[in-house]
């Protein structure tokens, strides 16, 4: 077998686009060949690639329908589908591939062990489990692809919403700027001490910078348009799959909040997209960096007290919890029309989307709190670190808690004769 030219750089051949069918009939047949359930590689590819639509490279160098990294592959990527390649980004090598290497850490006996050396996180082994826990689940594997196809239409839904508003607030500066130019031009034209022979070229630039005002209106009203448009849109998928988004895998899959000690965590999207630093570049607060449209939930019950449009928060609002404090929330690219002062919010309850509006330097959270202090050093929000995000500037700490959380369910396929085992031992 020959490994691609340049494999970790970009696919050897056209990605291939499979079928839930295809996948469901892959993630078996591995599975039956390596004794680890299919569950568990349908969890990892729907986490690592989200079923091959985001193959990499990723920042770290990880590629393909698993994400393997290259050292990783070389030692056990394998030719599944019989072309004489083994390629990272075919779907065959790279599922029956990860299926090989949890064998040699011992998934046969011990899965969880053998998921965490896929992936050296807690948060990571958890998410897997839970997840295949649904796959094998009441749910189904029918009723987890319709949740997949759920979280595309909603992923898809919260960005387009988030692109059309900022594109609406680019739209509105423009015009503001442009009313400002008519009303000189106006006034300049209708200035009765103008000599004659500047009056004709002050009437010209009047009627030019109303023109222009004219076309600016007209574009805010067409983009305000189609944020109503995609405001009823994304409400109408988010009412679709409130209901489906009761067990924890599924609400993550949707985006959904997560829950612990009383509070929620503030961004959704789960610890494979959210990452949040120790400190601030100039005073305590919480950026959390997360995708452009990712949901934003209220952490806790609270009141809204203020909104905070302006040129520094962008689109942003300020709520207050029992305890007294007051959170900021600053650069969404779009707030749920609920959130207006006096406003009662309960914890988890969606108030809108992140983005980069006012003084921001990409898609984020500013989470402040008043009086002002770090809102990370809080026990509650520690405790979502590796559960809702990673840090970005430290390991995000094991989480300690134990207890069985996968159950192997039988597999719809009969093991094959010939499994192969693997030890570590012995390098």
């Amino acid at each position: 077998m020959f490994l691609p030219t340049n494999a970790f750089e970009a696919p050897f051949a056209p990605p291939r686009e499979l079928s839930y069918d295809e996948l469901h009939a892959l993630w078996v047949g591995a599975g039956a060949a390596y004794g680890i359930p299919w569950q568990v590689l349908a969890a990892i590819n729907k986490i690592e690639s989200n079923f091959g639509r985001n193959m990499g490279p990723s920042s770290a160098g990880a590629v393909g329908w698993m994400q393997f990294m290259p050292d990783t592959w070389l030692r056990w990527g394998t030719d599944a589908n019989g072309d004489g390649t083994a390629d990272p980004w075919a779907p065959e090598d790279a599922v029956y591939a990860a299926a090989r290497y949890l064998a040699a850490a011992g998934g046969l006996i011990d899965v969880p062990r053998a998921i965490f050396a896929y992936n050296h996180a807690q948060w990571y082994v958890d998410d897997v489990l839970q997840l295949a826990e649904l796959f094998g689940g009441g749910m189904g594997t029918d009723a987890v692809f319709t949740l997949d196809r759920l979280g595309i239409q909603l992923e898809e839904a919260r960005t387009h919403l988030s692109e059309l508003n900022e594109m609406l607030l680019a739209a509105q500066a423009v015009e503001q700027e442009l009313a400002v130019v008519a009303e000189a031009a106006n006034a300049r034209s209708a200035d009765p001490a103008l000599p004659l022979s500047d009056k004709l070229g002050a009437e010209k630039d009047a009627f030019h910078a109303n023109d222009a005002l004219a076309g600016a209106v007209a574009e805010s009203a067409r983009l305000q348009a189609e944020v109503g448009a995609a405001e009823a849109e994304l409400e109408a998928i988010r009412s679709g799959a409130y209901a489906t988004s009761f067990a924890p895998a599924a609400a993550a899959m949707l985006g959904g909040p997560s829950r612990a000690d009383g509070y929620v965590f503030p961004v959704g999207g789960g610890p494979s997209v959210v990452t949040v630093s120790h400190l601030h570049h100039d005073y305590p607060a919480a950026d959390i960096a997360a995708p452009l449209g990712t949901p934003v939930y209220a952490l806790a019950n609270a009141v809204v007290t203020d909104l905070a449009d302006d040129g520094r928060c962008g689109i942003g609002f300020v709520l207050r919890t029992a305890e007294g404090l007051s959170w900021v929330y600053c650069h969404l690219s779009h707030r749920d029309s609920a959130v207006q002062p006096g406003a009662v919010l309960s914890a988890g309850q969606w108030v809108g989307l992140v983005g980069s509006t006012g003084n921001s330097t990409g898609p984020h959270l500013h989470l402040g709190l008043q009086p002002a202090r770090y809102p990370q050093e809080m026990p509650w929000f520690q405790e979502f670190a590796g559960e809702a995000f990673v840090w970005q500037d430290a390991p995000t700490p094991l989480d300690s808690r134990t207890g069985d959380v996968f159950a192997v369910v039988p597999s719809d396929a009969e093991p094959a004769e010939d499994i192969v085992e693997f030890t570590l031992a012995g390098g």
